[in-house]
């Protein structure tokens, strides 16, 4: 008797040591921490500071797909899968277009790559005038480091110091050797207009060289592209971080990146003209799709 209550007491000692953990590393959201506040009227008067005609159109190309456990995108949620996508963007203007991430050429694990897409974003790369990225990560920025003149493409890409300063980050692309020697990082403190409605707002937390874009066309439509501070729109929603597990292996501010999630809910509420577009969301693209927000597929 004295030995199965032993281990009735040790079995027991193990299942709260587990729940616990599973609640430490999957399930907890931490406290906001860091100062980030998004000026929405600062980033509106930047956005028209730069002379010239802004965006008509928004073109969005769906280069890959994949899938994520609930719970891996939202800490707490359920184990099911949820889709999830590598998007490129196009912004079409009268003279000229620009690039707002890249995608990647190589497939993710479980994944699925539309090499006739990426072929695309190839193309609009080298047609752009202007080229920027939400953060380092390969998905974002493989795109642009798979071209094989990639040296040729830099004087449109609009990269900051940390975006081309931390390789290990950028698997499965990799940034050819040499590739950046020479090149003028761009440097800015919190805001900076780079086009005609285009403005980039610092946003580290996910990496070091987390940004969001904000872009207002003609038309006044205006997107907030979140890059991964959001994978999708339920982080926003519920101001709801990826699980301490995700964020250990990443590397990820924790904190930070709850804070800017708060600040999204904030926008979100109190502007809900402005349209969020998370870093992997189907569902978010095929409603800014059917809304003509956005338009499908690059030119061939």
């Amino acid at each position: 008797m004295a030995k199965r209550v032993r281990w009735v007491r040790v079995l027991g000692a193990l299942a709260v040591v587990l729940v616990v953990a599973y609640w430490w590393l999957l399930v907890q959201v931490p406290a906001a921490g860091g100062d980030f506040r998004l000026d929405l009227a600062e980033v509106r008067r930047l956005a028209r500071s730069l002379p010239g005609d802004r965006a008509t159109a928004v073109r969005v190309e769906r280069v890959a797909d994949f899938q994520f456990p609930g719970a891996i995108v939202r800490a707490g949620d359920g184990w099911g899968l949820l889709p999830m996508a590598v998007y490129s963007y196009q912004l079409v203007f009268p003279t000229h277009t620009a690039i707002v991430d890249t995608a990647l050429k190589e497939t993710l694990p479980g994944g699925h790559t539309d090499l006739a897409a990426f072929g695309r974003v190839g193309k609009a790369l080298h047609a752009a005038d202007l080229i920027v990225i939400t953060h380092e990560h390969g998905d974002h920025i493989g795109g642009l480091l798979a071209q094989p003149d990639l040296k040729a493409l830099l004087p449109a890409a609009r990269l900051t110091e940390e975006q081309v300063s931390h390789p290990e980050l950028t698997a499965p692309a990799k940034i050819p050797p040499g590739a950046f020697d020479g090149y003028q990082r761009l440097a800015y403190d919190r805001y900076l207009a780079v086009a005609p409605g285009v403005v980039l707002i610092r946003a580290p937390g996910h990496t070091p060289g987390s940004q969001i874009v904000y872009v207002q066309r003609a038309d006044g439509a205006e997107l907030l592209f979140l890059g991964d501070v959001a994978w999708r729109e339920p982080n926003v929603e519920a101001a709801r971080e990826r699980p301490r597990l995700i964020t250990l292996i990443i590397g990820e501010d924790r904190p930070q990146v709850t804070r800017q999630l708060e600040e999204l809910q904030r926008i979100a509420r109190a502007e809900p003209g402005v349209r969020l577009v998370p870093g992997h969301d189907p569902t978010v693209i095929a409603e800014l799709v059917a809304r003509r927000l956005l338009v499908e597929r690059f030119p061939d």
